[in-house]
């Protein structure tokens, strides 16, 4: 049976990657090989239990105080280790994280295709995101599979020559993911437990949820992006803003000087995918500088402010599912005031169709490995006789 190494390092990633991992292991086909490469270390087991699945290999990469080059070389180094002792037939990687382009890159010089799951989104500004856009568009060149999520991700790929027939558009299996873990929920009415600070928010409030961690926002961007929660919490008493703060001091510290005494603004650890499906579906609106929640509010009807100056996901923007806002506060609370305001327009945007896929992204995706791979190994077969 062909081999496929999946390569996941963050949360994000992990839960992408689930619906593939579940399908290729329900594939009579393909055998897998799940590698962790620790990137988010706690955060990444705990994304990845939620669908019962366990790594067979992890390669703890993180060390304190680490530069993205000292992140690289460790990364190269281990994942190579791996490869040659699974020789795969295959190497899936997704996105546009340190560890995909890594994967991709000790793939190609150990002449194993790579496969790439969201391949072909582009800002055109390889400073925004960064060090993202860079990665994304290197990997684009190695990969001899290319999951786009849309048309225009395949538009993008096509523009840089990319081959049309290596080029599948699949949707995004982040939808897979969402559907799945809500369907989950509301079958058992979930809550989040007692002793959750979530369980503080209050019955009956509007939730505002919000996420920051990008790199180009740190420093001066999350403290502006602190600034326009506050003016917002203060505006509106009567909603609930939460804060699930990602663990980078770069991070963690400014919201907390700027935010922590604010009776609505609730500043939450890092949740598990399970209660941040619960907060989604439970929100007003969602203040991020994320890639992945771009996608998935959409397809709960709630509105989304992309605190960043440019988006990958361009479908959203040009849907009208997404706002680019820019880190700016003053900009942020005009248009999140706006909306918080106007349940017309909320109601208008929430019946927009979601440009990412109805959540069979990863059965599209698994098929295409299992007809490639074995016309791949048909054709090796029929040269050596």
């Amino acid at each position: 049976m062909p081999v496929v190494m999946l390569v996941v390092g963050t949360r994000p990633e992990a839960i992408k990657m689930a619906p593939v991992a579940l399908a290729i292991h329900s594939s009579a086909i393909l055998s897998l090989h799940l590698c962790a490469s620790g990137q988010h270390d706690e955060m990444l087991d705990q994304a990845l239990s939620l669908f019962d699945l366990v790594p067979d290999s992890n390669l703890a990469v993180m060390t304190p105080s680490q530069t993205l080059n000292g992140l690289m070389q460790a990364l190269l180094g281990r994942l190579d280790s791996v490869m040659a002792e699974v020789m795969p037939d295959l190497v899936v990687v997704h996105g546009d994280t340190a560890t995909c382009f890594a994967a991709s890159l000790a793939a190609f010089q150990r002449k194993v295709p790579v496969a790439h799951v969201e391949a072909g989104l582009r800002t055109g500004n390889i400073d925004s995101p960064w060090p993202e856009e860079a990665y994304r568009s290197m990997v684009a060149r190695i990969a001899r599979r290319h999951y786009a999520p849309t048309p225009s991700a395949r538009d993008n790929l096509l523009h840089e020559q990319v081959a049309p027939g290596s080029i599948l558009v699949t949707g995004n299996t982040v939808i897979d993911a969402l559907m799945w873990m809500k369907d989950s929920l509301d079958a058992h009415g979930y809550r989040p437990w007692p002793d959750s600070p979530l369980a503080r928010l209050r019955t009956g409030a509007r939730r505002v949820l919000i996420t920051g961690h990008r790199r180009e926002n740190h420093g001066e961007g999350i403290r502006t992006i602190c600034q326009a929660i506050a003016e917002l919490a203060g505006r509106y008493p009567d909603t609930d803003f939460v804060y699930p703060v990602h663990l980078n001091p770069a991070i963690k510290d400014v919201a907390e000087r700027e935010l922590a005494n604010l009776p609505n603004v609730h500043l939450t650890p890092p949740q598990d995918y399970r209660d941040f499906v619960w907060l989604m579906g439970g929100a007003t609106l969602i203040l991020t500088d994320s890639g992945g929640l771009q996608e998935e509010a959409p397809a709960l009807g709630v509105p989304v402010l992309v605190m960043r100056e440019h988006t990958e996901r361009i479908d959203a923007l040009d849907a009208g599912t997404v706002m680019l806002t820019g880190s700016a506060s003053d900009a942020i609370v005009a248009v999140a005031s706006r909306l918080l305001d106007t349940p017309e327009e909320r109601q208008r945007i929430a019946q927009i169709p979601n440009p990412y896929g109805q959540g069979d992204a990863a059965d599209k995706i698994v098929r295409d490995m299992e007809s490639w791979l074995l016309s791949r190994r048909a054709d090796v077969e029929a040269r050596h006789g």
